[in-house]
């Protein structure tokens, strides 16, 4: 059974109202909602990242490498972008069909040029030092907890000791 993705879109219509010589009721004329915003409704860690222009881009398609016997060493499906303006290249062949590499491909350039212009401040970067460091405090807390277990157990040890007739 295949898996379906709803996607609930809203966006406000602002523009200018027109009146019809007819008596119709106004005409409202809306801007168009770019593709990239329909792309992305729904999702809540949504980034802005830079639009790309195919005429930058210089695409290849090789034979990719690694496990997968003929079916990958015989077929180009691996996709080489490379962003002409500033020199950066990536290399996408996580799987076999070339269409879902070349937009994987185009995802992870727009991440690495959004990297590239904003730097400290893109938006990418934040993320992912945020969710280092939640993993560092939940590696710590984990530590914390594994170290408190540790001295209860040995304070049960000292407290009981063998043929100790107390109880």
């Amino acid at each position: 059974m295949s898996s379906r993705l709803f996607v609930n879109l809203i966006f406000q219509v602002t523009g200018k109202v027109t009146w019809g010589t007819s008596g119709r009721p106004p005409l409202f004329t809306v801007p168009p909602v770019s593709l990239a915003h329909v792309q992305t409704a729904g999702k809540k860690d949504y980034i802005d990242l830079p639009v790309l222009n195919e005429d930058e881009l210089d695409e290849q398609f090789v034979r990719g490498s690694g496990p997968g016997g003929q079916a990958t060493n015989k077929t180009s499906n691996c996709v080489v972008l490379r962003h002409i303006p500033t020199g950066i290249v990536v290399k996408c062949h996580q799987t076999r069909s070339v269409e879902t590499n070349r937009k994987r491909a185009r995802q992870i350039m727009r991440e690495k040029l959004e990297v590239t212009y904003k730097g400290e401040a893109s938006d990418i970067l934040k993320n992912k030092k945020e969710s280092i460091q939640r993993k560092q405090d939940k590696r710590k807390r984990a530590n914390e907890n594994l170290e408190k277990k540790r001295l209860f157990k040995e304070a049960l040890m000292t407290d009981f000791k063998p043929g100790d007739d107390r109880g």
